[in-house]
């Protein structure tokens, strides 16, 4: 009877490993909520991008006459964020593993997904700058308020994110996370995963549509 009841126990405990913790299903849902508010967002600019087609001289370029610049800094923006998710997801699989240290470990990973990031807010920030400078702010138009509301949404959280991923880099120099018990990592890896995979869309709303449609 005992040996039953022993054989039981371990198969209950494998089919709770093998099935999703109740704070992944949480954090599942709480990216979902973002992401249908981001939904709503970039609706909203394709809405205000079609109505733009009914109005002459161009309504959806910079005050110059001149489309948004995609090479640089956004372009290179964009795969600098991308690439960050590499080594996010890097320090996803070392939390697995266990693995704090070295070139394959979670303090590494989370430094240069960390570094990536903060380049990416800066290339943001330069963007904001040197469009100002020629006269598109939030108050050019639909256009620019549009533009800053959509984009500057998603720099906030990216913003968020980083924060979040600093607290989890302080954790993992303390010791806070083992093979066995590194949910807070994933929760962070998930969500930085949730902002680069907004922001292909984001990119291709803002950046890349407005240059097959006529001006």
């Amino acid at each position: 009877m005992s040996v039953a009841h022993g054989e039981q126990v371990r198969a209950l405990e494998e089919h709770v490993e093998v099935g999703r913790s109740i704070n992944w299903w949480g954090m599942i849902f709480f990216i979902a909520s973002e992401a249908l508010i981001f939904a709503n967002l970039i609706a909203a600019y394709l809405y205000l991008e079609v109505r733009g087609l009914q109005i002459p001289h161009g309504f959806w370029v910079l005050p110059s006459g001149e489309d948004l610049p995609i090479l640089f800094p956004t372009g290179v923006n964009t795969i600098i964020l991308l690439s960050s998710s590499i080594f996010a997801h890097r320090a996803g699989r070392a939390a697995a593993r266990g693995e704090r240290n070295g070139i394959n470990g979670m303090i590494w990973n989370l430094v240069i997904t960390i570094i990536l990031g903060a380049i990416f807010l800066g290339g943001q920030a330069y963007e904001y700058t040197s469009l100002y400078a020629e006269g598109f702010s939030l108050q050019y138009k639909t256009f620019g308020s549009a533009f800053f509301t959509l984009t500057g949404f998603h720099g906030l959280h990216v913003t968020v994110g980083l924060i979040f991923l600093i607290i989890i880099l302080i954790r993992t120099i303390r010791g806070d996370f083992t093979a066995q018990k590194h949910f807070g990592l994933t929760a962070g890896e998930m969500y930085w995963h949730f902002v680069d995979g907004v922001w292909v869309f984001v990119f291709s709303t803002v950046y890349l549509l407005p240059l097959l449609l006529p001006h």
